[in-house]
């Protein structure tokens, strides 16, 4: 039988609010130019890496607001991570169910929420 873990509040809001952000990031490069500078359309030779060739199109590159909200997501996403990882209620996991107790933290928002899923 697996071990529960009575989460303190404030490490299940850092844990939902690392999850956001980083919903916030994937999103927000998916719609991003996919080059940081600006760069002209370029294609991968046949047999380079893969069989088929991947063309890609002019670059306008990302704005100076596109590399700050990078920036400041990435930020905060180490911050959390930070807060987190080395939040006081770990001193009291015992070493060797450290890693199961950090991979349950992530379940604990889909169990607080009610939901089935597991959470990002």
């Amino acid at each position: 039988m697996a071990t529960t873990y009575d989460y303190p509040g404030e490490l299940i809001a850092a844990q939902k609010e690392l999850t956001q952000v980083r919903a916030d990031l994937t999103a927000l490069y998916k719609r991003l130019p996919y080059s940081v500078e600006p760069m002209e359309a370029w294609q991968r030779p046949e047999g380079y890496w893969l069989t088929t060739s991947r063309a890609y199109p002019d670059s306008p590159g990302w704005s100076e607001q596109e590399q700050r909200e990078v920036a400041a997501l990435r930020e905060r996403e180490r911050d959390l991570t930070a807060a987190i990882l080395t939040h006081a209620f770990w001193n009291d996991v015992a070493g060797p169910e450290r890693l199961d107790a950090r991979s349950q933290l992530k379940h604990a928002l889909a169990r607080e929420d009610g939901e089935g899923q597991e959470a990002a």
